[in-house]
């Protein structure tokens, strides 16, 4: 066991671990922060996806390790349901998840790509989610919504 510290969702955390315990097992089982999702086990779907020092990175084959000094983002990161952030109310909107397990990989995911890119084309926005999988067939909704927010994004951004 190893005292690892790192800042998840803005907050200081620090676990005593096994330095190769993924990630995802630190994040769901030691800190409570079960919206990120074990789909595959393989880093094949992305359900496990969040933001590490503002990068897409799956979280299940991630050494907790590996994070120590870093900053993590969750999906509970992202927003709340008082505030939620503009992904998020543009997937609502937009009903642009069916069944829902896949959706915090790809909102984090999406968040990277509008902090890089705030006007993506539709084709920036397919490649970016790539490696998400979304197995009820939700991808035109997820595309308008992330097209969605990136507009209300800008705009606030412009106020």
């Amino acid at each position: 066991m190893h005292s690892i510290a790192f800042t998840v969702n803005g907050k200081p955390a620090s676990i005593a671990a096994d330095p190769d315990t993924p990630l995802l097992d630190v994040l769901r089982n030691h800190l409570g922060l079960v919206g990120t999702k074990f789909g595959c086990g393989l880093e094949q779907c992305g359900t496990c996806m969040v933001l590490i020092d503002g990068e897409p990175v799956k979280s299940c084959g991630k050494a907790v390790s590996t994070v120590a000094g870093k900053t993590v983002l969750t999906i509970e990161g992202l927003g709340t349901p008082e505030r939620p952030h503009p992904l998020q109310q543009a997937f609502l909107d937009e009903q642009a998840g069916q069944c829902g397990y896949c959706l915090p990989g790809i909102l984090v995911t999406a968040k990277a790509l509008l902090d890089r890119n705030p006007a993506p084309s539709r084709r920036e926005i397919a490649l970016a989610l790539d490696d998400n999988i979304c197995r009820c067939g939700s991808h035109h909704r997820i595309l308008r919504a992330v097209e969605k927010a990136a507009a209300k994004m800008r705009e606030g951004a412009s106020r």
